[in-house]
């Protein structure tokens, strides 16, 4: 735990009791702060009072007396409207904060020279975090991770000379983080998200650039043209500005060619890494995450030789175009948390022989945003309520089944892969639906995916996260 020491003595409220939010508190509690916490949900209130968390409805509080408002990032700022809360804190002139905002304030305090790598974006957040972190620990750096992925960040151990944080930041938490100050800030992308909460395309921009605007060096993806326009705004101001391309050759900055990773420097290059062979890393996306964890591991000291075996080693992120086993030429592959077809888009990218198993839940749009893809297409096995759908737009463009469960299209796809002649095979689960007509949630999905593929007479795991 990081003790929240910045704030000891002072009388804090708090809103938003979940996992999150109890770890907060805690660390409030740890580092001296009187704190005052309340949620909607009587359940989580009740929680929280079990462990011992003063709590009581912020609407009969005495706002005066608070020194900080900390809220947790699932709960509305600005859009739709600010939460009873907010405007409570903002009518009594009390700073409205998270706790990405506090390990920002812990850092100063205990060990400014922490290194610490920030990443945002629309898409890849994960999986730069999880390969910068992975990269960082198999070269034998004190590393903690956390943030938007795995563990809350207050629950991480506290900054000290010599260790490095990788964290992952949502926009609603850099919403909340108005000091975040990485020495490493990632920026991969943006295209419209969240503007539920945001209100509009350029608000959530806006959100995204303080994380970059706020580095030491600010390491910024430029295909696509919101994230360019940051890049060349940070530089005219006078911000170190590394920018990094999946797609295009830069004069400066880091670039993929094919599976090289290049360094430009005055438009002269050289080959800092490489991603052939690393099933983990396919596709053009996971270029870009690769060439977002390699200039963050840079910046704060590794050597090449150290990123490239981390590259090598990383074993990939759950559900997410994990090869979970393989049996002779055909490869496994569970990417469920492709819950629609944007998200589908980079696996069907990544191979050229796919006996793709989609459904679930639909999202609007379906898969016709995919239709470039169909050549790549075996066959497809559809399941769930999308299946119908799906069915009449893939129509005579590529054979299909209506296989109905998860189970019966692992079984006939693993077994008309076996038949094909033309190379690796890949069985994708890449549903480009949500999962809930038939499962909790995508996680449960991938699981089952991945016990059906074991099932299978011959398959042979192969080593990942589980």
């Amino acid at each position: 735990m990081i003790p929240a020491s910045s704030f000891a003595g002072k009388r804090v409220s708090l809103f938003g009791l979940g996992g999150s939010g109890i770890a907060t508190a805690h660390a409030l509690i740890a580092g001296g702060a009187d704190i005052l916490a309340w949620d909607d949900n009587p359940d989580s209130v009740a929680k929280a009072a079990a462990v011992g968390i003063a709590t009581a409805d912020l609407r009969g509080a005495d706002w005066a007396g608070f020194s900080a408002f900390v809220l947790s990032p699932g709960v509305p700022l600005t859009h739709p409207k600010p939460h009873w809360a907010v405007e409570l804190a903002r009518g009594a002139g009390v700073e409205v904060i998270g706790d990405i905002e506090l390990f920002c304030r812990e850092r100063i305090l205990r060990a400014p020279e922490a290194s610490f790598i920030a990443i945002t974006g629309t898409n890849g957040k994960s999986t730069t975090t999880a390969l910068t972190a992975h990269i960082l620990k198999s070269a034998g750096r004190n590393t903690q991770m956390g943030g938007n992925i795995g563990r809350a960040i207050m629950t991480l151990d506290p900054p000290q000379a010599g260790r490095h944080y990788v964290v992952e930041c949502s926009s609603y938490q850099i919403d909340l983080a108005p000091s975040i100050n990485p020495t490493a800030g990632i920026l991969l992308n943006l295209t419209p998200d969240h503007l539920d909460r945001h209100g509009t395309m350029q608000h959530y921009a806006s959100i995204k650039e303080r994380l970059v605007a706020g580095s030491e060096t600010a390491i910024v993806g430029v295909d696509d043209s919101w994230c360019a326009q940051i890049a060349d705004r940070l530089e005219r101001a006078g911000r170190q500005v590394i920018r990094i391309s999946k797609r295009l050759p830069l004069t400066d900055g880091y670039f993929a060619d094919g599976g090289n990773l290049m360094e430009a420097a005055n438009g002269r290059y050289s080959r800092v890494a490489f991603l052939d062979g690393i099933g983990s890393l396919r596709g053009q996306h996971n270029a870009q995450n690769a060439l977002a964890a390699v200039a963050a591991c840079l910046k704060v000291g590794l050597e090449l030789g150290e990123i490239q075996a981390g590259l090598e080693s990383f074993p990939g992120l759950a559900h997410r175009m994990e090869q979970v086993g393989r049996k002779d030429h055909v490869l496994f592959i569970n990417d469920s948390k492709a819950t629609n077809a944007d998200a589908a888009a980079p696996a069907l990218s990544s191979f050229s022989r796919i006996y793709w198993i989609a459904g679930g839940l639909p999202k609007e749009g379906g898969i016709e945003p995919l239709r470039g893809f169909f050549p790549r297409i075996a066959k497809a096995y559809l399941i769930g309520e999308a299946a119908p759908g799906f069915s009449a737009t893939l129509g005579e463009a590529v054979p299909y089944e209506i296989s109905g469960t998860l189970a019966a299209a692992v079984a006939h796809a693993a077994n008309d892969a076996a038949r094909d002649d033309g190379g690796e095979a890949v069985v994708l689960l890449s549903p480009a639906c949500a999962s809930f007509d038939q499962f909790k949630n995508f996680e449960v999905r991938g699981e089952a995916f991945r016990q059906a593929a074991s099932a299978i007479d011959g398959v042979k795991p192969i080593g990942g996260p589980r």
